[in-house]
């Protein structure tokens, strides 16, 4: 029989305080700045934009640096980043859109945030890449 590993208490508390975090980070949002109806969704496309870019300078650093405690990566990543941007979101304000009418907007939102949610990450890549090179050129450093 295979073992199956199970991640430990503390990464599972890790991702339930990260997603309550993340949640209330993306409600304050809304709240604070709100979108008029049959208008393009503009804080939930920021929001996931910037999301985007974070989560993935996080896990491209991340690569470079697998001493990374676990639960520290699962808080951050699934737990406060993937609760911040939600594609159901997105899948939502789409449909509020379409059912108004609004079709050339939600064709328009919803290429919008495929486009810049990509490239944001490209460039969180990027990013995370050089963060990761410039951690693992330090450490060597202090090593000698």
């Amino acid at each position: 029989m295979r073992e199956t590993w199970i991640p430990s208490g503390r990464a599972w508390l890790a991702v339930a305080a990260g997603g309550l975090v993340g949640s209330e980070l993306r409600y304050g949002l809304g709240l604070a700045f709100p979108d008029p109806a049959g208008s393009v969704p503009w804080t939930t496309l920021w929001i996931n934009v910037v999301g985007s870019f974070v989560l993935a300078a996080l896990t491209t650093t991340w690569m470079a640096r697998p001493q990374t405690a676990f639960w520290l990566r699962a808080g951050l990543g699934p737990g406060l980043l993937g609760s911040f941007t939600t594609f159901s979101a997105v899948v939502f304000a789409v449909d509020q859109l379409a059912r108004e009418g609004q079709h050339v907007l939600w064709i328009a939102y919803l290429g919008l945030s495929l486009l810049l949610g990509l490239l944001s990450a490209a460039l969180g890549w990027r990013l995370g890449r050089l963060t990761g090179r410039l951690s693992a050129r330090g450490g060597s450093r202090s090593r000698q």
